[in-house]
C-alpha cells in the first residue's frame, strides 16, 4: 500500500512540475521525502501532494529537500586552482570570449566562484547558471551568504567583492550582473550548445545510472570540441571515451575532436 502511495506521488509530481522523480535513486529519495512528509504531519504521500500543490512554501521546501542545496564558494579549492591555472588559460587561447554554464547551480556559490576567477584574470565570458529549484535561484539572485559558505574564499576576493552585514555577506552587484540565472530541468529540458566550459558538480550522485549516462551524452553534445566538463569529487567518469570525452585532469573532461 505504502509503495503504491509513493508511486502515485511520483506520477502526480511529474504531472504538476515535469520533474520525473523516477530518474533519481529511489531509496535515497523516498527516505528523504518520507522524513519531510512526516515532519510536516501528513500520514500519506497523497495528502502531502495535495498540500504541496496548494501551498507554495511547502512546495519550495519539497524542491529544496529533493535537490539538497548544499554549496560553498571554492568548494574543494584544489580543483578550482587547476581550473584557474591549467584549464581556463587553455580555453582562453581557444576562444577570446568564453561561453560558460553552471548547471544545477543551487544558491549561486558555484557560478559566482567562477565569475570571481574570471574577473581576477580579466577574462571575458558569458555565464549562464541554471537550476530546477526557483527558491534556490531566488537566493542566488539575492547573493547573500553565511560566513560558513565563504570559508574557502580567498581573503582578497572576500574583501574586494563582498559587503559584511551583521550575520552575513552580500556579493557586489558587479559580480551578480555577470551571471544570467534561469530555471532549467537537466533531465527534461533541451541544452544550449557551443559551451567552452560546463560545471556540473555534486548533482549526478542523486541520479540513476541510466539518467547519468543520458546526461553525460547531452553535456558532451553541448560542448564545443576542446571544451571542458568539470564534475564533482564523487563523480569520476570511468569510460569518458563513450561520451567523446577524455580526462584532462582529475574531474575535468575535455571534448574530443
Amino acid at each position: 500500500m505504502e509503495d503504491k502511495d509513493f508511486l502515485q506521488f511520483i506520477a502526480n509530481v511529474k504531472k504538476l512540475t515535469g520533474i520525473d522523480l523516477a530518474l533519481y535513486k529511489e531509496a535515497q529519495m523516498k527516505r528523504r521525502l518520507t522524513s519531510l512528509r512526516l515532519k510536516r504531519g501528513y500520514p500519506t504521500f497523497a495528502q502531502y501532494f495535495e498540500a504541496i500543490s496548494k501551498n507554495k512554501d511547502l512546495f519550495y521546501e519539497f524542491l529544496d529537500r529533493m535537490t539538497i542545496n548544499v554549496s560553498e564558494f571554492f568548494r574543494n579549492p584544489g580543483r578550482w586552482e587547476v581550473l584557474e591555472h591549467k584549464i581556463l588559460p587553455r580555453l582562453v587561447k581557444q576562444s577570446h570570449r568564453l561561453k560558460c554554464w553552471s548547471a544545477a547551480c543551487s544558491t549561486g556559490e558555484e557560478p559566482y566562484t567562477l565569475t570571481l576567477i574570471l574577473m581576477r584574470n580579466r577574462w571575458e565570458a558569458s555565464l549562464l547558471a541554471t537550476d530546477i529549484d526557483e527558491g534556490a535561484l531566488a537566493k542566488a539572485k539575492q547573493g547573500v551568504y553565511t560566513e560558513r559558505s565563504l570559508q574557502d574564499c580567498p581573503k582578497d576576493l572576500l574583501a574586494k567583492y563582498f559587503v559584511k552585514d551583521t550575520m552575513s555577506y552580500r556579493i557586489a552587484d558587479e559580480v551578480k550582473n555577470r551571471v544570467t540565472f534561469r530555471k532549467h530541468n537537466l533531465l527534461a529540458d533541451p541544452f544550449d550548445s557551443q559551451f567552452d566550459l560546463i560545471i556540473c558538480r555534486n548533482v549526478m550522485i542523486y541520479f540513476t545510472e541510466e539518467a547519468k549516462h543520458e546526461l553525460y551524452h547531452k553535456f558532451s553534445r553541448a560542448l564545443k570540441p576542446g571544451g571542458v566538463l568539470f564534475v564533482g569529487s564523487t563523480e569520476q567518469i570511468f569510460q569518458p571515451q563513450q561520451y567523446q570525452l577524455e580526462s584532462e585532469d582529475t574531474f575535468f573532461y575535455r571534448k574530443m575532436g
